[in-house]
């Protein structure tokens, strides 16, 4: 239950916060505390179990052909990460709470934050690699949209841009290793994996999967050198950076290393492979933020100084090298947060975070100066605080560390010195933050850019600072009462067993107490040097930045895809559909030649009858064809010809037992040719083009390569005498689905996890094409295709069109329930339902549509999908596997027997999103026709519908070629219809 609770809590406080903000600007934060309450009240309810060695379980089946299941655990090191989000999480929201301006969206702020202390949440807490590969995932998206919060600032949307484009990639890479590891392993289950550590080591995969995995944890983690993405991602609102870059999200990396170093850590490459790649980020990060003169810009690179050195110490493969990473996690998450809050308040009462400007503040705000100096010198490791415990176990574990007794030049000296090398740099770093801003002269009041007069926060603002101050102070006195415990269950998790070392603060004199002496005076010493330091920096050093590198290589290839897009993506609609058909030729010829499929032509082998009907079909397409390639440059007769086609094919269902295909095609016949008719009215009126003989040759070529192997295609089909999947879905469609029709089945049912992506697809097709049609102006409406149509009787088509609407709907009706057992379902009903909305449009225009259809697309479309979803997601509460169908066999008062599947719930959802898109690329066509203002100057023309009204009343008493005077005429005439309707008030 506390799992459940752990994971959902963050979802229902999410999608609660923007109604929240409706009723109090300050709702969103008391709602985001709150959940923060809950779930550390869940986790600390499950302490006492998880301290005597249980580890809880969650497993919900979900896709498991494909080894992905709703896999949870709770252990020691996974419990301690859920205090950490949440606790951190808790006091961020009460100083978000303040920090925010009072006119600022707090609760999609809110709701983005809670989303991903979920997604933070389902990391920590995942037993199956696929799905922590998801919350993995949904952390990058998500601090994508937090750190890009105000879209506004080119700073923000470069930020974001760059943290994506990082982690995303380094997701990919993780996704490969986890393939690979549950291939070694046979298993996606975390579990197995941790237990499978020696059969991973032995694996010849060892070192590709070793690399991926760290590829993504140091993608996450910004170990060099992909540090760069962390101090562009500053330009997110303080809150997030210090929630996102301190606590949470770029732990995520170093908790994939302690997740499995039971797996890799006795292996020869992880030693030089991590320790290696965090000593270096450890010793570069602390150079660098020295040099920084932005407030969270030092910040920014001393995060990355200190995810080194934890990447560092997990990398060592010790016992005692765990405990101490572990130990120094926790620490730096807590001085950290309360350091980058700090920096918040400073810019919220002075406008600045410029070093360079800030100065003498301590006067104004001694109580936050107070807190900084304290979090600073945990920073720094200064003794009596928490920083100072776990940066001695550090040096104490680069000199005595026995996994490293292979490597006799770090073990002489070289890693104790690049120790303390990196501890100067951190001291010195940590003295700036306090030194330039608090002190080092009297405050600049006179300049313009920042207040005249800071003074102290509200007290609640500055109360998580001082939260994380005092446990700065108290777990650095009293270690093993206050720490200890949590230290202890979290390496439990990590090492199956908890070796021993005490937390205490004198150890006596020893090589790791001279170190942190010698790191601290060393760092007030540079500190004393920093002018001569920075002159040096700036005079060798001027452009060491990896961030302005990566924005260029991302700027050429996106210079580089522009060159290549004419060849990939050509304007011409002719050039990329001849481009799609020869590339799949092309495809199918090899692999036809690489199959090599034996094709017998034998005279006596039964095939199809040749009957009248299927002649005449043929003819009929033969003629039909070649009378579209005739009268090309009339438009209307390309659409009644390619219908009479697709009525054909129709038919050819019908005749060979499809009818589910049949009445598909018949819908999709239906709603094209309307659309089509609604489109061309908007399209300019020009003549046929001539068309070039060499390009006509090769269109003829290709298409004659296509018929053609479409004929062996089916040739090849037809001698094929295995059954394949027929025959099991035919046996198995009424006992398993209860289903008599077997199509229908294996649609809603069999295979409805394809079906939901299909809808998914189609809803972001049908929003793409919404996008696109915006703004977009078509010619004034008038003919179509050439052709002048006189619009004689307008209302004919209108009034027969009224009546169709109530009949269609329930025949829509009447398909959907009919779904399960006979030819019919929700997609057939969807494109009736958009049929004939659409003809009502084509009938009336949007002066009799719009007033009287309310529906929206938009809620549609996500209505559709959450039932489609929510069908899906019902079987796992069950516990059953994901999309499970449920089946209800019964009597019910006067209507007598009834079978009642969850799948009509299902389909009904596809039933929305069909019609929906269809809704909505018409809103788009209607919206684009309304725009068309006609040429003298008069009223707007109702283009699409007035147009498309005039052309098909006027369709049977003739048409004239299409000319200017044509064009005119046909123009003038569909304005004249537009006035007369907005007289008639639009009936």
């Amino acid at each position: 239950m506390s799992l459940v609770v752990i994971i959902t809590a963050p979802l229902i406080a999410a999608a609660l916060a923007v109604p929240a903000q409706r009723v109090a600007a300050r709702a969103p934060s008391v709602l985001a505390a709150g959940t923060g309450g809950v779930i550390l009240a869940a986790a600390l309810l499950s302490l006492p179990g998880i301290a005597a060695g249980e580890v809880r379980h969650l497993a919900v089946p979900w896709l498991p052909m494909l080894g992905l299941d709703l896999a949870l655990r709770l252990d020691g090191l996974a419990l301690v990460f859920v205090l950490l989000v949440a606790g951190i999480g808790l006091l961020i929201s009460l100083y978000a709470r303040y920090y925010l301006p009072a006119d600022a969206a707090r609760g999609r702020f809110f709701a983005l934050m809670l989303v991903f202390q979920s997604a933070m949440l389902g990391l920590v807490t995942a037993d199956n690699l696929l799905l922590l590969l998801l919350f993995w995932e949904l952390t990058s998206l998500l601090s994508f949209l937090l750190i890009g919060y105000d879209p506004t600032t080119a700073a923000a949307r470069r930020g974001a841009r760059t943290a994506l484009l990082v982690t995303a990639a380094g997701g990919l890479a993780l996704l490969a290793g986890f393939l690979l590891l549950g291939a070694v392993v046979g298993s996606l289950s975390l579990g197995a994996v941790l237990a499978a550590g020696e059969q991973v080591r032995a694996d010849p995969l060892l070192l590709p999967i070793l690399l991926l995995i760290l590829l993504g944890a140091a993608t996450k983690s910004a170990q060099v050198p992909f540090h760069f993405w962390l101090p562009g991602a500053m330009a997110a609102p303080t809150p997030v950076s210090a929630y996102l870059h301190s606590a949470t999200m770029v732990k995520a990396g170093v908790f994939l290393l302690a997740r499995f170093f039971p797996v890799f850590a006795d292996s020869a490459p992880w030693f030089p492979l991590v320790g290696g790649l965090g000593l270096t980020t450890f010793v570069l990060g602390a150079y660098l933020a020295l040099f920084q003169h932005d407030l969270k810009g030092l910040l920014a690179y001393s995060t990355i100084s200190h995810l080194g050195l934890i990447t560092f110490l997990f990398g060592l493969g010790t016992p005692l090298g765990a405990v101490a990473g572990l130990f120094h996690l926790l620490n730096h998450a807590v001085f950290k947060a309360s350091l980058f809050m700090a920096a918040g308040i400073i810019e919220h009462e002075t406008g600045s975070r410029d070093l360079r400007r800030l100065r003498g503040l301590y006067p104004y705000l001694p109580v936050t100066g107070g807190l900084a100096m304290i979090a600073a010198a945990a920073m720094a490791g200064v003794p009596l605080l928490n920083g100072f415990l776990s940066k001695e176990m550090f040096f104490s574990e680069t000199v005595h560390s026995l996994r490293i007794a292979d490597w006799p030049l770090l073990l002489d000296g070289l890693l104790p010195l690049a120790a303390i090398l990196g501890g100067v740099f951190s001291v010195a770093y940590s003295l700036r933050f306090i030194h330039d801003v608090f002190f080092n002269g009297p405050y600049p009041a006179p300049d313009p850019g920042l207040c005249a007069a800071p003074h102290e926060p509200a007290a609640w603002m500055r109360l998580p600072v001082e939260v994380l101050a005092a446990l700065c102070l108290v777990i650095g006195m009293l270690p093993q009462q206050t720490i200890g415990p949590i230290l202890r269950i979290g390496v439990g998790g990590i090492l199956g067993t908890v070796p021993d070392f005490q937390l205490a603060l004198w150890h006596g004199l020893s090589p790791p107490v001279l170190m942190s002496l010698v790191a601290l005076g060393g760092g007030v010493l540079l500190y004393a040097l920093r002018s001569r330091l920075f002159a040096t920096h700036q005079r060798h050093f001027p452009a060491l930045q990896a961030e302005p590198a990566f924005q260029q290589v991302t700027a050429g290839l996106l210079a580089f895809g522009r060159r290549l897009q004419p060849w990939l993506q050509p304007v011409s609609l002719q050039r990329s559909a001849f481009a799609l058909i020869l590339t799949a030729v092309v495809l199918a010829g090899l692999g036809w030649v690489a199959a090599r499929p034996a094709l017998s032509v034998t005279a006596g082998r039964a095939g199809m009858p040749l009957d009248i009907g299927s002649l005449a079909a043929a003819v009929i397409l033969v003629a039909a064809t070649l009378e579209l390639v005739r009268r090309r440059g009339q438009r209307l007769t390309a659409v009644i010809l390619t219908g009479v086609i697709g009525l054909v094919v129709t038919l050819a269902f019908v005749h060979f037992s499809a009818p589910d295909l049949a009445l598909t095609q018949l819908a999709v016949e239906l709603v094209t040719t309307l659309l089509l008719l609604l489109v061309l009215t908007g399209l300019p009126r020009t003549g046929a083009r001539p068309v070039i003989g060499g390009r006509r040759t090769r269109d003829l070529l290709l298409a004659v390569l296509v018929g053609l192997g479409t004929t062996v295609l089916v040739a090849a089909m037809l001698q094929h005498h295995s059954s394949g999947s027929g025959d099991w879905y035919l046996r198995l469609a009424q006992p398993a689905a209860g289903a008599a029709n077997a199509v229908n089945a294996i649609l809603v049912d069999f295979r409805a996890l394809d079906t939901l992506g299909e809808v998914t697809v189609l809803s972001i097709a049908a929003v793409t094409v919404r996008v696109l049609l915006e703004g977009l102006r078509l010619h004034p409406p008038g003919p179509i295709g050439g052709s002048a149509m006189t619009p004689a009787h307008p209302l004919m088509l209108a009034m027969v069109a009224r009546p169709v609407l109530p009949a269609a709907l329930m025949l829509a009706a009447f398909l959907l329930l009919r779904g399960h057992h006979a030819p019919g379902g929700g997609f057939v009903a969807g494109l009736v339902v958009g049929t004939v909305l659409i003809l009502q449009q084509l009938a009336n225009g949007r002066s009799w549509t719009e007033p009287r259809l309310q529906l929206t697309a938009r809620p549609l479309i996500g209505g559709g999908l959450l039932l489609a979803l929510g069908t899906g997601l019902a079987a796992l509460l069950v516990g059953r596997p994901f999309l499970t169908s449920a089946l209800w066999h019964g009597r019910l008062p006067l209507l007598g027997e009834l079978k009642l599947t969850s799948t009509l719930l299902f389909d009904l959802g596809v039933m929305l999103i069909v019609t929906g898109m269809l809704l909505l690329v018409l809103d788009g066509l209607g919206r684009v026709g309304v725009s068309g203002v006609s040429r003298d100057g008069g009223a707007v023309s109702k283009g699409v519908s007035a147009g498309a009204s005039g052309a098909v009343s006027g369709a049977g008493s003739g048409a004239v070629s299409g000319n200017g005077s044509g064009d005119s005429a046909s123009g003038d005439a569909g304005a004249g219809i537009d006035r007369e309707r907005a007289q008639r008030g639009g009936r």
